[in-house]
């Protein structure tokens, strides 16, 4: 029996463990499951045969080694920061590694080692990245051979609330990292459109948020993500005159979180005195000049971030309860931790409630003589609070790579991304089979 060893059961971790599960006995293999909490990952497993649940600390340096060694086959869903010492082990160790996070450079420094060791080292394997690099690929290497020249490639994903747990003004709850949510975006966003380079720096994002459409489901807000153009070398379309990659929020996300980036309350660089004694009213202040005029602090705030005091941005902003005289209760926090900290009780998904992630593709091209553009969407709605959207979409790619490689049939070698057709025929086969499926739409352009 070979041992898979997945590192980290949070909230994308719950439709990974049960694909693994459910294909353990005919796949003749043990899932271990580490996790700083053992009793969360036992829960997944709920007393399934082929699953261990662990106690495990990633900077246990002993421990660490120990159960690397045992396995054939590593999976880790810890934090991005977090994957070099299970890396740096599995290099020592001979064993191959998929995470569903970007490829950092000290990753990508592993390349050629795990390369020449006969290793695979599968990073940006789960939704965003992940589905999105393998269907923007099997679409490019179509219209490739069919003889498309590609004019345009722009891509949005989100993960949502779906509409019928919608019950908060800003339409999205947390069902991934929030700290990764508060601090979407810092940095600065670069694409290309039409031959020419577009910067945004980080606060400006979402104040140049676009409306995408998805038909049956809406408008919403997409906002750049923050790099755009080294996806041109993965995906083989180094001479294309656009291309974009941006996030989806519910329509009217964008100009109310900009609020947050014009006070600064998502900066996360220092930390904020006496914040176990302020309330959220005091510290939502501290954050506005006091230069500004008005009567009141919302008068004040929407003068100085230049929205509409009765409009739907302060709307949103009050259904936070940031501008209430409630005690924050955390010591040393910074501005985007106490944003954290609020926003973590008022953007939980309750019992019942489900989420949703929305992908799109938008590729135009010429073929024929003729322009045209293809749109390719993606819609997933989560079962509950366990089996997400979220968890479907990051966490079952992850799976059948790594049932993939188990089995001998990957071939690739060292640091990779999934965008060979060895990886994305059969991930996206199986997704297809498991209900996640883009609806395609071409139209001819004028």
């Amino acid at each position: 029996m070979k041992t898979i060893l997945l590192l980290g059961a949070g909230k994308s971790s719950g439709s990974l463990i049960q694909y693994l599960l459910q294909n353990a006995e005919n796949k003749c293999f043990n899932l271990v499951i580490g996790d700083k909490d053992p009793a969360v990952a036992e829960e997944k497993i709920n007393n399934h045969p082929y699953g261990k649940a662990i106690g495990f600390d990633i900077n246990n340096a002993a421990q660490r080694h120990e159960e690397i060694m045992k396995a054939d086959l590593v999976i880790s869903l810890l934090p991005p920061a977090l994957h070099l010492p299970a890396a740096e082990d599995c290099l020592r160790l001979g064993k191959n590694l998929v995470t569903a996070s970007y490829i950092s450079p000290e990753i990508k420094a592993l390349h050629t080692t795990a390369e020449e060791k006969g290793l695979l080292f599968l990073n940006e394997c789960g939704l965003d990245p992940g589905i999105d690099h393998m269907s923007a690929m099997e679409i490019i290497h179509r219209l490739k051979a069919s003889g498309a020249v590609l004019t345009s490639f722009k891509s949005y994903t989100g993960g949502l609330v779906a509409p019928e747990s919608n019950d908060n003004p800003w339409g999205y709850k947390f069902t991934w990292n929030p700290r990764n949510v508060i601090l979407a975006g810092q940095g600065t966003a670069r694409y290309i459109q039409d031959g020419k380079y577009h910067y945004i720096p980080y606060p400006r994002l979402f104040s140049e948020s676009t409306k995408i459409s998805v038909e049956g489901h809406g408008r919403f807000d997409g906002y750049a993500n923050r790099d755009s153009l080294s996806y041109r070398h993965h995906y083989g379309i180094e001479e294309i005159p656009t291309m974009l990659r941006g996030t989806l929020r519910h329509e009217g996300f964008c100009s109310a979180w900009q609020v947050f980036v014009t006070l600064g309350i998502t900066d996360d660089s220092f930390i904020m005195e006496n914040t176990e004694n302020m309330t959220y009213r005091q510290f939502i202040e501290a954050f506005v000049p006091a230069s500004v005029q008005g009567a009141d602090l919302e008068e004040k705030i929407s003068h100085y971030c230049r929205v509409d005091p009765q409009g739907p941005a302060m709307e949103r902003i009050r259904s936070t309860g940031i501008l209430e005289e409630t005690k924050i209760g955390i010591t040393n926090a910074s501005p985007a931790r106490v944003l954290q900290h609020l926003l973590e009780q008022k953007w939980i998904l309750k019992p019942g409630d489900k989420d949703m992630i929305v992908m799109q593709h938008i590729f135009e091209y010429t073929i024929d003589h003729k322009a045209k553009r293809l749109t390719s969407s993606l819609v997933v709605k989560g079962e509950n609070t366990i089996h997400t959207a979220m968890a479907k979409t990051v966490g079952l790619p992850l799976a059948i790579a790594a049932l993939l490689l188990i089995e001998g049939k990957l071939k690739s070698k060292g640091g990779q991304l999934p965008v060979m057709d060895e990886m994305y025929v059969p991930i996206l086969k199986e997704l297809q089979s498991l209900g996640i499926e883009f609806v395609e739409k071409e139209i001819e352009l004028p």
